[in-house]
């Protein structure tokens, strides 16, 4: 066995392997894979072996088809067979919010490239006439989806790593890993010890355990899966021997997906009475055993699917596979550097491999030989959760992600499980207010405030939701007077030491301000791409506040962390400094009546560390709302007295409290954009407008500084612009279809409803080349083309 390594991967299921193979493919070719059994022992070998595209986050199913097209390369590479059926797939809807979900991904897929197409139920019929379309409106048919061999596929994408010169032992159990203090690793096993640079947990089943071992805790669990194998079925013979295929068919409302299986039928359930396996652990010894038939936990899921497929009440059953997979609490995969660890990777919680391992492979490997992904994976980022999170919290928002798996997701659903486990001192106070909490980051924070009969629940829609007057008179109050929320859900981190200038310099692209001031910057990644959008405050010289969003700070530590310096001290107090803004034309006056200071000399982006009240703060005169405001920031134990304070001196003016819709509503007019949204790890300060806010002339090679200038010099091709659209009852959320000319030339970053401007407003990127002042397209939202044409000027 070898005992040096560059890389080890510990795992040998479809996802360690597929690792493997794209680190040989990106050029590494001292790379070794350890499994304790066989290659495909875990979930692998048991798995259903489908694959298809269709995902609510665009990156994840772009990712997808990467890894649906792979296994033809796969095949050509080692001539080994994958077993792949590219027999198509229609995902079924019973009701109308099902088909408004279909409408909207067939509407992402037009700029994707992908050729997914609206049905109705008599050709639904026709291509799977195993299907009863009584109550069905219509599906969405994907081309690309299909099912392969579990096995094979596993094997060809080992013997593609072997061909490029990698090392696989199996038979071969970890038993520690230990680091060194240069960052490196020791693997023990049963074989001997392994040196190696990097580690790559790709332990599936075991990830926890391994996991455990350096002190990690990796936010995933097993739940039971169970599928039935039918004896042959008439249908089902006439169409093979006729030559064809039956395509698979996803029936949300029977929380099932099936298939061909030979001359038979494959169909398996996501069930609501789901069971968690092995909460406190996955036994060493268990590999290649499946779980004791359960027909109980189904049989209300079966005697539904005899309704949908009677075929299958006729068929007998061939075999049941009845075995765990993994989930993260969201149900996407923990891929990346774990936060907190030099050399540790993530590749785990895959639950469906065989759609998403060629893109977690391709993924990984390229954030580990080229620095950083090609595009933004955010949403499968094990960065996306924070040290805050406990078994406490997966096992239930794992339940409740394996029970939702075909449940309609809306864009402004809130879930229930595992929440209030993170609140800020104001929670009870904003609560009795009439608070309609939302979770950011395990966070509570209010979305709207319910008053006077408003609704108290939000009801998801695609569609305006009945939280609509609510928001509105917030927004309104903001504008007219003074409004009021909470600081909680930014992220803060504290900056200090002799080099804490030079550092920031180096780590962001735009100015770093003066003692007193702050400034507005983007953190640029080294191939330029957006990953960060920053508030710098210098508090005192040498000390200062970066402001960020609350729900990336361990995205955004860790890459602080990666390039720390001498002479530099970082502290995340995100959770340790809050607070309140207040804005609106009436802001000013609010707090001149809680501090002896004189307001009127605090300016613009000036920072002044103020007693309000009895309360220290840290006051900054800046507003993501776009009015005259202020950002007051406090210690946790001191902010019900301020929250006192400011509410007395608010009430003549009758300042309002108002929560995140809001505030997501009040930047539109003003064209501010939003992280993740507007910016993001896909886009670049160029394409998005921040390169207004780098620092061109400050004499600092700051990190992404020559992609930067490059694309002074050679503009990007497309460029972010905002429309006003002719909406009816829906406004654009993200990823729609822009259509100039006729046709398919950019897609919606985000958008909503400005109560103030009362417009409909999307953000959209466009071809630079079709930009003009008087710009017209259309945008399509559920369905239908929206007029839409080019503002220029913030709507004040």
């Amino acid at each position: 066995m070898k005992t040096t390594t560059r890389v080890a991967i510990i795992g040998g299921g479809v996802v360690g392997c597929s690792v493997l193979y794209h680190l040989t493919k990106l050029g590494w070719s001292d790379v070794m894979l350890l499994e304790r059994s066989e290659l495909t022992s875990g979930s692998t070998w048991h798995a259903a072996g489908g694959f298809h595209t269709l995902n609510g986050d665009t990156n994840m199913a772009a990712l997808q088809g990467y890894t649906i097209k792979l296994y033809r390369e796969l095949e050509a590479i080692t001539g080994m067979s994958c077993g792949l059926h590219h027999v198509g797939g229609v995902t079924l809807a019973d009701n109308q919010d099902r088909f408004d979900m279909l409408v909207a991904e067939r509407a992402k897929h037009r700029y994707m490239g992908l050729e997914t197409e609206i049905i109705g139920p008599d050709e639904i019929v026709k291509i799977a006439p195993v299907t009863n379309i009584e109550g069905i409106i219509g599906g969405l048919y994907d081309p690309l989806d299909g099912h392969l061999d579990p096995s094979g596929t596993t094997h060809a994408y080992a013997k593609a790593a072997r061909m490029g010169g990698a090392h696989i032992e199996t038979h071969c159990k970890v038993l520690s890993t230990t680091q060194r203090a240069d960052g490196t690793w020791d693997l023990v096993t049963d074989k001997g010890t392994v040196h190696a640079e990097h580690i790559v947990n790709a332990a599936g089943l075991w990830a926890r355990e391994v996991g455990a071992m350096a002190g990690v805790y990796f936010p995933l669990l097993p739940m039971e899966h169970q599928y039935l194998v039918t004896e042959e079925v008439p249908q089902i013979a006439d169409m093979i021997d006729a030559g064809g295929e039956h395509p698979h068919v996803m029936d949300p409302a029977g929380e099932s997906y099936l298939r061909q299986e030979g001359r038979g039928l494959c169909i398996g359930f996501y069930e609501q009475p789901c069971r968690p396996w092995a909460v406190n652990g996955t036994p060493w010894d268990f590999g290649h055993e499946l779980l004791a038939n359960d027909f109980d936990k189904i049989e209300d899921s079966i005697a539904f699917a005899y309704r949908r497929f009677p075929a299958l009440e006729k068929a007998g059953v061939k075999s049941v596979i009845h075995g765990p997979f993994t989930f993260a609490p969201d149900g996407n995969p923990l891929v990346g550097p774990v936060p907190g660890m030099r050399n540790y990777w993530s590749a785990c919680a895959v639950m469906a491999g065989f759609s998403q391992g060629g893109g977690v492979g391709l993924t990984l490997a390229q954030w580990m030989v080229e620095g950083e992904p090609e595009r933004d994976v955010f949403a499968m980022d094990c960065a996306r959760f924070g040290a805050w999170i406990t078994p406490g919290y997966t096992v239930p928002k794992v339940v409740e992600n394996y029970q939702r798996r075909f449940s309609v997701s809306y864009p402004n659903e809130e879930l229930p499980a595992a929440r209030g486990l993170r609140r800020t001192p104001m929670y009870d106070h904003f609560s009795a207010m009439g608070a309609v909490w939302g979770a950011q980051f395990g966070l509570e924070v209010p979305n709207y405030f319910a008053q006077n009969g408003e609704p108290d629940f939000e009801t998801p829609s695609f569609r305006r939701s009945n939280a609509w007057d609510a928001v509105k008179r917030e927004v309104k109050a903001v504008r007219r007077s003074v409004g009021i929320n909470e600081v909680h859900n930014f992220s803060k981190f504290l900056v200090s030491g002799a080099h804490a200038r030079a550092w920031l310099d180096r780590i962001m692209a735009g100015r770093i301000p003066q003692a007193g001031r702050l400034s507005l910057t983007p953190m640029l990644s080294p191939k330029g791409k957006l990953i960060g959008d920053f508030t710098v405050s210098c508090i005192r010289e040498g000390l200062f506040q970066l402001t960020a969003s609350y729900g990336s700070q361990a995205y955004h530590q860790r890459w602080f962390e990666q390039n720390m310096e001498p002479g530099v001290t970082l502290q995340n107090i995100s959770d340790q400094r809050t607070g309140f803004q207040i804005a609106g034309p009436k802001a000013a006056e609010v707090l001149q009546a809680c501090t002896t200071a004189n307001v009127a000399d605090i300016k613009f982006l000036d920072v002044k560390e103020l007693v309000v009240g009895a309360t220290a703060c840290l006051v900054q005169q800046v507003s993501y709302t776009g009015d005259h405001g202020f950002e007051l920031y406090c210690d946790p134990m001191a902010q019900r007295a301020l929250w006192d304070r400011l509410w007395e001196a608010g009430k003549p003016h009758g300042m309002t409290p108002f929560g995140m819709r809001a505030m997501m509503s009040l930047r539109l007019d003003r064209f501010f954009g939003s992280w993740l949204s507007e910016f993001s790890p896909d886009y670049t300060a160029a394409e998005t407008g921040l390169d207004r806010f780098i620092a061109f002339r400050k004499n600092v090679d700051f990190i992404g500084r020559s992609a930067a200038e490059a694309e002074r010099l050679t503009p990007p091709e497309r460029q972010l612009v905002i429309f006003e659209v002719d909406a009816h009852d829906a406004d654009a959320v993200a990823y729609e279809p822009v259509f100039i000319n006729g046709t398919v030339q950019g897609f919606c970053t985000s958008g909503g409803y400005s109560h103030h401007a009362e417009k409909s407003i999307a953000f959209a990127l466009v071809p630079r080349a079709e930009v003009t002042d008087d710009l017209q397209a259309e945008i399509e939202i559920l369905g239908q083309l929206r007029p839409a044409k080019r503002l220029l000027e913030p709507l004040l």
